[in-house]
């Protein structure tokens, strides 16, 4: 499990998060939403340790890992895999070399075992026999795969979507939101996505957070989230400015 508590966090005098508090479910999807620029990604940032609060807990399991040191971090950074919003393969790497790149960095593995391991990840997300191939010469659906396969190269047991469905068609989007819950239930993970896309969220979500003035103002099964009486929720959901909001009750 991991929890946030009372997060606080500024940028030049300027708060971005403020007395937060969430809880994650382990072997759950969790998602993250709310407007753009509010906080989001940095929320993501402090999960994994990349970003340290000014006040506030962060606990990973039974560490609270906004405690530990650069080199304990390190150790738990490894628990985590990441799919960026852009994929951030390496354009100067085929698919092959990309995905291979954290096994290289962090396992002791001969080149055969690689080239293994490389191939069954490429398997999971549907993309066998593209080792070869460089970036430039896939699709954006087909990079954000790659990505995830790179993301799950290490066998994390928490991963992190930052934006996974960003200027997909409405097809690869569902078929990205399959492969997320597919790899969730395949190794059982703990996962945490951000995302502006409300279809994606109803689909992927056992949990729905909303981020909203540097606090979650609402979390709950995708069920009840729906129902919620909250109004800038419902708002968010609706698609709807504050004003038409006004002007309709």
């Amino acid at each position: 499990m991991i929890r946030l508590v009372n997060l606080n966090k500024s940028f030049r005098s300027q708060p971005v998060l403020q007395n937060l508090n969430l809880t994650i479910p382990s072997g759950q999807t969790t998602v993250i939403i709310g407007r753009s620029g509010g906080g989001k990604s940095v929320l993501l940032k402090h999960i994994m340790g990349l970003i340290r609060p000014d006040s506030g807990e962060i606990w990973v399991d039974e560490e609270e890992i906004n405690r530990l040191r650069e080199k304990e971090l390190y150790r738990i950074r490894k628990r985590f895999g990441m799919l960026f919003q852009e994929g951030a393969l390496f354009d100067s790497m085929t698919i092959g070399e990309n995905v291979a790149f954290p096994l290289r960095e962090h396992r002791k593995m001969t080149a055969k075992e690689i080239e293994k391991a490389v191939a069954e990840k490429l398997a999971l997300v549907g993309l066998s026999g593209v080792e070869g191939k460089m970036p430039s010469e896939l699709s954006g659906g087909m990079r954000k795969r790659a990505a995830l396969a790179r993301a799950i190269a290490l066998e994390p047991d928490i991963l992190l979507f930052d934006e996974p469905t960003t200027g997909l068609d409405p097809i690869m989007t569902a078929t990205i939101d399959n492969l997320v819950i597919d790899t969730q239930k395949r190794f059982q993970l703990t996962c945490v996505v951000i995302s502006h896309d409300i279809q994606s969220v109803f689909r992927v979500a056992h949990n729905i957070a909303m981020l909203s003035g540097g606090k979650i103002i609402e979390q709950g099964p995708p069920e009840t989230f729906r129902q919620s009486t909250n109004k800038i929720v419902q708002d968010f959901l609706l698609g709807r400015l504050p004003e038409q909001s006004a002007q309709n009750t």
